[in-house]
């Protein structure tokens, strides 16, 4: 099969600018533009090969793309001059994940996206094939997926039969390809409304975008700073001013953003995979195999957590579209009433009732310190910007924010913690945006305890929950934040221990369901 012939002229749109600006150069440059008619029409001709040229490279391109699936493998032939070929088993496929932009919707073609484990990058990408045709694909490799699951099982289950001295069943279907699998039923879990889609765009502020900012300040600040009247102080009043404008104008982009990325967002669970819909302008299908799921975290930032709202974000073994290593994070439930999104991550991952222990109030005394630190710290630097420009005399008024320092290590305290249940390890951590984690023991990877100097001299430390999805303090793992250190080394064996327990238990569940069914 090959892409879809609208491709074609989407393509050349796409290098359209680089082309003009060729053309330009060819048509009214120096030698077109001193030789007269001849260097003219000379230059015309040029830009006529050119165009045909490229135009002849797209078609190229097109006609030499080639795409199969075969009973096992996802084949793909490319390449104009050198010829490439890819044939990627259906168990790596991970995700297959459909984008389209509005350009793309106009013209009814799409971007499939192959995503496997092991690489930050999609494995292969299909530019472009018809909408139908995408969901065609997304459907079928899910269906061989699950085909060639069910004849790994049903081949495994003869194999050990064999071994018993039993006879084994041979598996169904047609030699060479894998035994045919029941198409699931879709069943929606979530779907964003529009009361919800404002609160998502009201509450969320990405104050990352103050960098930006803070780079298009140095140009804009003398201009505003002039029509100020000079007799007031430009220092304090300008930056007051700049700094108020860049947070509200941080505020309503990254929530114009959250609104342009979510809109539509629906969540589905189809047989063994959850897929999702997002996107006005750039339209987003993906799935996540249920098998991947590493983590399921409930996120709250501070304005979401006042109006009784959260997200639910699911950490995966693989990488989603643009991801890179260490945030393989997606969302799950971008924002719902706090019940409803608990609700949701335990049909993703069924848990328990949470219940969160505390660290020792010593770790409280130690955020003091560290606070109490930073601002004295920030004192000092106001002083001594007033002893080199005279222009600073209200500094040590600075010295009022230590008030602010116990509250603000109460807060990071009372929002930190953890929970060990029977099946799954959760930790809790966060006051601007509270992150807690939830992890099946099965997934635990690795159980890491560390100790910073300064925890070691409140006897305090730190247990890390490692999973495929990875991430550490910055990622999706669990991490328990200045624990007692006795509970520390208590939890880090516990959670070994239960893990060994996780792994032996799913390694007896098919031989019990066997007997079960015998």
């Amino acid at each position: 099969m090959n892409l879809d012939p609208r491709s074609i002229p989407y393509r050349l749109l796409q290098q359209g600018g680089s082309v003009v600006l060729v053309l330009v150069f060819v048509v009214f440059g120096p030698a077109a533009s001193e030789g007269g008619p001849v260097g003219l029409a000379i230059g015309l001709g040029l830009a006529v090969l050119l165009l045909a040229a490229v135009t002849g490279w797209q078609v190229a391109y097109y006609r030499r793309y080639e795409y199969e699936l075969t009973p096992d493998t996802f084949d793909i032939t490319s390449g104009v001059l050198s010829r490439r070929r890819r044939e990627i088993p259906y168990t790596r496929i991970q995700n297959v994940d459909i984008a389209q932009n509005p350009v793309q919707r106009l013209l009814d073609i799409a971007e499939v996206r192959l995503e496997t484990a092991g690489g930050g990058e999609s494995e292969a990408r299909l530019r472009y094939v018809a909408a139908t045709e995408a969901r065609r694909l997304q459907d079928e490799v899910g269906r061989r997926k699950r085909a060639v699951a069910t004849e790994a099982a049903t081949r495994s289950e003869g194999a050990e039969a064999a071994v018993a001295g039993e006879p084994g069943s041979r598996p169904s279907g047609v030699a060479g390809e894998p035994a045919e699998a029941v198409v699931p039923d879709s069943e929606e879990l979530f779907a964003l409304q529009n009361e919800e889609l404002w609160v998502l765009g009201a509450v969320t502020a990405d104050l990352r975008l103050l960098g930006v900012l803070a780079t298009i300040a140095p140009f804009v600040a003398p201009a505003i700073l002039e029509d100020l009247d000079p007799g007031l102080n430009l220092l304090l009043v300008g930056g007051a001013v700049l700094g108020l404008v860049a947070l509200v104008g941080a505020w309503l982009a990254s929530g114009i953003y959250a609104i342009l990325r979510y809109y539509g967002f629906r969540l589905v669970r189809r047989g063994d995979e959850l897929r999702y819909e997002r996107g006005l302008l750039q339209q987003y299908s993906g799935s996540i195999p249920l098998e991947k799921i590493q983590t399921v975290s409930l996120a709250e930032n501070v304005l979401a957590r006042q109006l009784g709202y959260a997200s639910v974000n699911i950490g995966t073994a693989g990488y989603a579209p643009g991801q890179t290593q260490g945030q393989r994070v997606q969302s799950a439930v971008p924002i719902a009433k706090r019940d409803r999104a608990l609700s949701l991550a335990r049909q993703v991952e069924p848990f328990g009732e949470l219940t969160f222990e505390r660290p020792p109030k010593r770790a409280r005394l130690r955020y003091v310190v560290r606070y109490g630190l930073v601002v004295l710290g920030l004192v000092g630097l106001l002083g001594a910007g007033h002893l080199a420009t005279d222009a600073l005399p209200w500094w040590p008024a600075g010295v009022l924010g230590l008030a602010l320092v116990p509250p603000a290590a109460h807060l990071k305290w009372a929002n930190l913690g953890y929970h060990i249940g029977d099946e799954h390890v959760v930790t809790r951590h966060g006051f601007w945006v509270r992150q807690t984690t939830v992890v099946p023991y099965h997934r635990v990877q690795t159980v890491v305890r560390s100790r910073t100097v300064f925890q070691r001299r409140r006897d305090l430390g730190t247990l890390v929950v490692d999973t495929a999805s990875g991430g550490g303090l910055r990622g999706s793992d669990a991490v328990a934040l200045d624990l007692d250190a006795g509970r520390a080394a208590t939890l880090l064996e516990t959670v070994a221990a239960r893990l060994q327990g996780a792994l032996a238990d799913q390694r007896a569940r098919p031989r019990r369901e066997s007997e079960a069914v015998g």
